[in-house]
């Protein structure tokens, strides 16, 4: 089995570099899942072993998840992220300029469960619940901008379709109107993680390398 890109594993939590094309959480109709990947690694030291799925990523982005290997500590780590304590920053490459260079986004969405997209509104609906992110532009490419974005609220495709809204739609995702790159894959990675607090010595903050290829490499100058 395909072995993860571990950032830091101690007894109590293990934080992973997910790569992009693969989905969170087992399940019937995956082989490979990060869980799965995480539970075959802690297996091959552990009897018995434990993995809490703490948060998830979609399977077109890729970056920073972590596992809890007790349940005390998925308890914790539950309870800080409901209580929006994690701290999560992303980059995103996009191919359209957003109208300023940083800015506050806020809008409500709706999950449109047929379509499994996230539908913007900009005022409050029965079914809508609101969004909110910070983004700010990093670096210019050729045809492309790469900007920083720290979510305060943790929506379905959040990012993706606030992004898409505003005219800058994430390259590679085709479902909110950006240009294909790869199957599975979008420009969107889970850059930066960080904990109110260390957990049995922990760091506080965990960073995920960028992915390999030719879109990264380009936006950055």
């Amino acid at each position: 089995m395909q072995q993860p890109e571990v950032l830091f594993e101690s007894n109590q939590i293990l934080v992973i570099n997910k790569p992009s094309g693969m989905i969170s959480e087992q399940n019937p109709f995956e082989a490979l899942t990060a869980e799965s990947m995480v539970l075959a690694h802690v297996g091959a030291t552990i009897r018995d072993p434990y993995v809490g799925v703490v948060h998830r990523l979609d399977r077109v982005t890729s970056g920073v998840l972590v596992f809890a290997k007790k349940r005390g500590t998925l308890k914790q780590l539950n309870q800080w992220f409901s209580e929006r304590k994690i701290q999560k920053t992303y980059l995103a490459i996009v191919d359209q300029a957003p109208p300023k260079d940083a800015g506050i986004l806020e809008h409500f969405l709706e999950t449109d469960q047929k379509a499994k997209k996230a539908v913007v509104k900009d005022s409050k609906s029965p079914a809508s619940k609101k969004a909110r992110l910070s983004y700010s532009i990093l670096g210019k490419g050729a045809n492309n901008w790469l900007l920083e974005i720290k979510p305060t609220t943790g929506r379905f495709h959040q990012i993706r379709a606030q992004l898409a809204h505003i005219g800058c739609p994430i390259v590679g995702d085709e479902t909110y109107g950006g240009t294909s790159i790869k199957k599975n894959s979008i420009a969107l990675h889970a850059w930066k993680l960080k904990l109110p607090e260390a957990i049995n010595s922990s760091p506080l903050e965990f960073i995920a390398p960028l992915p390999p290829g030719e879109v990264w490499n380009d936006s950055i100058s």
